[in-house]
């Protein structure tokens, strides 16, 4: 018989938060892919351009995070890259990503998600976060995106599903 291992507060809160990021990402990630392909792609009024590209910029902050978290280099040198990929890459490497986060947060430790991990952030000068700060900080910015893809949805009269965590408590858990 395994013994049960007791997770505190805050490890529970992290796997429902990782949890709840990939949920909301993969929903608006199928609302997208229900709208036509130029649409996706067309140049709107928005920080990153484009639906696409805005995804696109979720998965990249995501992937930098994770090298820091895993003490690697990234390989970025913006927070996005020049030109978007094709959506369908973009949906799987976010898709990927955002697992990576919820196997991460199964596995993770009190002790690991109270370590301090040093960087240098893509503009220039340190930063410094805890892994517990680093992996909230990626679920409040997908869900600050997110809304950024929602406006635009809203702009082509398209309603996309409802991906605020009380529906995913409601719905997922």
């Amino acid at each position: 018989m395994m013994n049960k291992i007791e997770e505190t507060g805050e490890q529970k809160n992290i796997r429902m938060m990782t949890r709840y990021m990939a949920w909301a990402n993969k929903l608006i990630l199928n609302d997208v892919e229900r709208i036509p392909a130029a649409e996706i792609v067309k140049p709107r009024k928005a920080v990153f351009g484009s639906i696409v590209h805005t995804l696109n910029h979720i998965f990249v902050i995501e992937d930098i995070f994770a090298a820091h978290l895993e003490g690697r280099t990234h390989g970025y040198s913006s927070r996005n890259t020049d030109t978007p990929p094709p959506f369908e890459d973009v949906k799987i490497s976010l898709q990927k990503m955002d697992q990576y986060y919820v196997d991460l947060s199964n596995r993770i430790t009190i002790a690991e998600l109270n370590e301090r991990i040093d960087f240098e952030f893509i503009g220039g000068g340190k930063g410094s976060m805890t892994r517990s700060e680093i992996l909230l900080h990626l679920v409040n910015h997908s869900t600050y995106h997110r809304g950024h893809v929602s406006d635009m949805l809203f702009q082509i009269s398209y309603n996309c599903a409802a991906n605020d965590l009380p529906v995913f408590l409601r719905d997922a858990v």
